[in-house]
């Protein structure tokens, strides 16, 4: 089958705009600045080991491993991340450096092609012994995405051949045949890596490795239980109430109706099934997934893209059990659930893929960088008083303010391969011409019917409602152009040269048929009026309470603005509310104001008495922008008389 694919990053440029100064903020400091985080250089930033581990590995420097037995996938999603930013803005200095550290990686890898700097200095007789826990075949899927990424930027080999040779490894070592280790990682990643390894090298050998380790998940005699007895180790602490379920192995894939477990290894599983249902053309996978998605986004998504309300485990809990101030809402989570959602697009055009990746993108994702990109929050709740926070997850990584960098950094390196690679998720070609599903002012060219064309969009999205684009093909080319209309917005407008189009809209977008000639400009109108959100009543825990949302968008309250206790503040049902640009709030954003009460404290803990009032000016800023004034408290969902 013909499946749509993304851009190459190469063909999509930023200019200008929100996103275009999320993409610049990435490239210009927060990879530098990690580099340096990673080579234990940033003061006063909880050190990482990574470069200092290589090091000793390769027998480059003396010393002793440091941090966590995971701690190298950091430093391979960096690579990824670096590798990005080669492939849309050359860069001599980083590119040498590349050269230099994948040197340092080289001279670390074993001749059997084994590379995990804790097993190698640490542990080396115990390499694959605690596959339950120790995350070496995550390591490795996160190096072997660094080395594709590293090679379809560069075109060089050099990392490529080192996570092949290490891929030849795990082939060897893992399968169900005579002297194989018939397991499979109890953190998924490895399955995504191996399928862009194949797209990578054109050896499908790969992707059907992934596929064992997918098929084989959960299966009986169950690998892992057997694994944890031979071991004689009681199950880690996350795992004492959901068991293997935790890891998604205690039932095989296709067997699973709700997302379970541990949400990042959830959400990767996801990708990796998709990928492969693509890659394979496996029907079964591919019900799977539609099965699995429509769970998540109906029964197990936050308002703000978010996955996983327990702390405790970093997992899915029951269906609708979404608490705002209990969210754990991990970073990761959120970016996999990007991952899930652009590879369902890669199926189907279907608006409401790209309004939840759109959604975790713009909430949940952007709160966990800071504006000026050196620091990151790992959990993003939805309510926080922080006096509270700190005393109830004060060893569950959830902070009332980000942080420079994590013992457990997965989440500032994902941030910026993300985006990095944002350009992969704006638009794809497909093969009736090209589909749009993200806005943001920039230029992107593809071939499409032998002539080479660019689009140049050009908007203010997320903050205005217009998007323009003049369609600029060397000659003209008929084909399709097909444009998003967000599942939020209602009386979308339509124009191709000033002459208004019928607007018909299939799955969530709009196709405009046409042959194109340069200087062709459509116009796009997305109303974002303020809308007041209410949760499915089964959503206890917010009953009563609504969240403020414009176009994409997912609005809060701070402190700075109102003062503690935001619980006590009231939004009238028909209170009205409207938006403001402020260019000197947060770098320049929308804000939306209206007034509402708040309740005022009684003289007792408990009264029968209605309390008293007084009125109350609100500004809800952006949640994806909270926590860059302060500490204090923060809130989603208020209360509504």
């Amino acid at each position: 089958m013909n499946y749509p694919s993304a851009l190459p990053l190469g063909q999509v440029r930023f200019t200008r705009g929100f996103l275009a100064e999320r993409a610049r903020l990435v490239r210009e400091v927060v990879i530098p600045y990690q580099w340096e985080a990673l080579n234990d250089r940033v003061a006063g930033a909880e050190p990482s080991g990574c470069v200092h581990n290589f090091q000793v590995a390769a027998g480059e420097k003396p010393g002793k491993f440091y941090g966590l037995f995971w701690q190298d996938s950091d430093l391979a999603k960096w690579i990824e991340a670096a590798s990005y930013r080669l492939a849309t803005h050359p860069d001599a200095a980083l590119d040498a450096e590349l050269d230099r550290l994948i040197a340092t990686l080289a001279k670390a890898q074993g001749a059997d092609g084994y590379l995990n700097t804790y097993f190698q200095l640490v542990e080396p007789q115990n390499r694959w012994a605690n596959l339950r826990d120790c995350h070496e075949l995550y390591v490795a899927g996160h190096m072997i995405e660094a080395g594709v990424a590293h090679f379809q930027a560069t075109g060089k080999r050099t990392l490529l051949t080192v996570v092949a040779k290490l891929a030849d490894l795990i082939e060897r070592t893992f399968g169900l045949g005579p002297g194989q280790i018939p397991g499979y990682c109890g953190h998924e990643e490895i399955e995504l890596a191996l399928v862009k390894l194949a797209r990578a090298t054109g050896e499908i050998r790969y992707a059907r490795l992934a596929a064992y380790f997918v098929n084989q998940r959960g299966q009986e005699p169950n690998y892992l239980q057997a694994e944890t007895k031979r071991r004689g180790d009681p199950l880690p602490w996350h795992m004492y109430f959901d068991g293997l379920a935790t890891l998604q192995a205690a039932r095989p894939v296709r067997e699973l109706t709700e997302p379970v477990g541990h949400a990042v290894r959830q959400m990767y599983l996801l990708a990796a099934m998709a990928d492969l249902a693509r890659e394979l053309g496996d029907a079964t996978l591919r019900r799977a997934c539609d099965t699995l998605w429509a769970s998540l986004v109906r029964r197990h998504l936050y308002l703000t893209g978010g996955v996983g309300a327990e702390p405790y485990g970093e997992k899915f809990t029951e269906p609708f059990d979404l608490p705002p101030d209990r969210a754990y809402a991990e970073t990761c989570a959120a970016i996999g659930v990007i991952f899930f959602a652009r590879r369902m697009l890669e199926f189907e055009l279907r608006g409401e893929y790209a309004d939840v990746m759109e959604r975790a993108l713009y909430n949940n994702v952007l709160s966990g960088m800071s504006l000026d990109g050196t620091k990151f929050f790992y959990v993003n709740p939805l309510e926080l008083i922080p006096a509270v926070a700190k005393r109830r997850y004060e060893c569950h990584l959830v902070k009332t303010q980000r942080v420079g960098w994590f013992g457990c950094a997965c989440c500032p390196p994902n941030v910026a391969r993300l985006f990095a690679s944002l350009g992969e998720y704006v638009a794809s070609q497909r093969p009736d011409g090209l589909a749009l599903h993200l806005y943001a002012e920039g230029e992107l060219r593809a071939a499409i019917g032998g002539a080479d064309v660019r689009l140049a969009v050009r908007t203010d999205y997320p903050w205005t409602e217009e998007v323009a684009i003049e369609v600029r093909p060397a000659a003209p080319v008929e084909f399709t152009l097909s444009l998003r209309i967000p599942g939020w917005c209602r009386g979308a407008k339509l124009a191709v040269n000033g002459r208004a189009q019928e607007l018909a809209v299939t799955h969530g977008y709009a196709a405009v048929r046409r042959t194109w000639a340069p200087g062709d400009l459509v116009t796009l109108t997305l109303p974002m009026p303020v809308e007041r959100v209410r949760a499915d009543p089964r959503v206890s825990t917010v009953a009563g309470r609504v969240a403020l949302q414009r176009g994409p968008v997912v609005y809060c309250l701070e402190e700075p603005d109102h003062g503690a206790n935001l619980a006590g503040i009231v939004l009238p049902r028909a209170a009205p509310l409207a938006p403001r640009h402020d260019p000197a709030l947060l770098g320049g954003c929308v804000v939306i104001e209206g007034t509402g009460y708040r309740v005022q404290p009684g003289a007792s803990l408990y009264q029968t008495t209605p309390p008293a009032t007084a009125p109350q000016p609100l500004r809800a800023i952006p949640y994806g922008l909270w926590a860059n004034r302060g500490e204090g408290e923060m809130t989603v969902w208020i209360h509504e008389s």
